[in-house]
């Protein structure tokens, strides 16, 4: 698989399916307050575990404290459909101007997510480690050869890890 196929994969597989993958770490198709935290923890966002037990039950319709893919992907469609209703209340409030969606804070703001799941460490490079583990993460791991050839490309400064800039140089 070459560099330009590696980046679109990443970029096709960071989506809500993708999300629940990632949160499914034991591949039973259900997400547990466990999985859960673990995941927030490794994306730098602390909740309380009372707040992540209140959030599974939500939105399993079961009750059994466990997520289906099918309840994970309506919980976060209500979720999201929250946040655009309180955005436009907020626009709506603040300026009879419409203004248009900043496309690029969109981008922005996946692009540092996507970043967050790979530099595990959060020291702000992505090692050889943490790729090789990102990637098997997503379902596309890669062999030592790969691996070699994601960080020749994609490691323009050539310091042995990728930062922030060079991954979204690599996305873009």
């Amino acid at each position: 698989m070459d560099h330009k196929a590696i980046a679109s994969q990443v970029r096709g597989e960071l989506n809500l399916r993708t999300a629940f993958d990632l949160l499914d770490r034991n591949r039973d198709g259900r997400v547990t307050a466990n999985e859960l935290q673990f995941m927030l923890k490794n994306l730098g966002i602390n909740v309380r575990d009372e707040i992540i037990h209140d959030l599974i039950r939500e939105a399993s319709h079961s009750g059994n404290g466990l997520i289906n893919e099918a309840e994970f992907l309506q919980w976060v469609g209500r979720i999201q459909a929250l946040r655009d209703e309180q955005q436009q209340q907020h626009d709506d409030s603040t300026s009879n101007a419409s203004k248009p969606v900043d496309e690029a804070d969109d981008v922005t703001e996946d692009l540092i997510a996507a970043f967050r799941v790979f530099d595990r460490d959060g020291n702000g490079f992505i090692t050889r480690d943490e790729l090789q583990t990102a990637m098997e993460m997503i379902g596309e791991p890669l062999n030592e050869q790969q691996v070699e050839q994601l960080l020749a490309i994609a490691d323009l400064d050539q310091d042995g890890r990728i930062n922030y800039e060079e991954f979204t140089r690599l996305l873009l």
